[in-house]
């Protein structure tokens, strides 16, 4: 069932020209030790947020204007990204192993990565796990818990029904 909302919510999308990655967040709620928020640059895509002790911010979420779902991470300490470059990124999630392809980007002048996905069980593989690692050729970039990822989502999930 989680699947089909998933599922539903990335292909209610609205397909325009993409806009840079969340410039103004508006507060929706918390849910499981995340931040649930929209972004009106994304569609009123809704996301959850968190930030972590090794100073990354994490935001999951929905991009309504590309019709996808994101993981986006930013770090002070990744200086050396560099502004729409294609970078080849490896995920672990559990054990399970994913590659994939981040864009670089600077919000507010910190430097992150954006990953984009349109299938619906990758999001909802990352609600599952405990800890997503993400690695670089350069090799690990860095490691989070997801506690609270599988309440957040669901209030994500909820967030985005509400904004139609």
């Amino acid at each position: 069932m989680k699947n089909l909302l998933l599922s539903a919510v990335l292909a209610t999308t609205i397909v325009a020209p993409v806009t840079s990655q969340a410039q103004g967040l508006e507060q929706w709620g918390t849910a499981g030790g995340w931040d649930v928020m929209i972004d009106e640059s994304l569609g009123d895509g809704c996301l959850i947020q968190a930030a972590y002790q090794d100073g990354s911010v994490v935001r999951i979420g929905f991009d309504r204007n590309r019709g996808t779902a994101y993981v986006t991470a930013f770090n002070d300490a990744w200086g050396d990204i560099e502004e729409g470059a294609t970078y080849p990124i490896a995920f672990d999630l559990d054990g399970n192993e994913y590659d994939g392809e981040a864009v670089g980007l600077y919000l507010n002048g910190v430097p992150g990565a954006d990953i984009n996905f349109d299938n619906p069980d990758f999001l909802w593989d990352i609600a599952q796990k405990y800890t997503m690692t993400l690695y670089s050729e350069a090799g690990e970039v860095m490691a989070i818990d997801l506690a609270g990822t599988s309440v957040g989502l669901e209030a994500v999930i909820e967030c985005q029904e509400e904004m139609g």
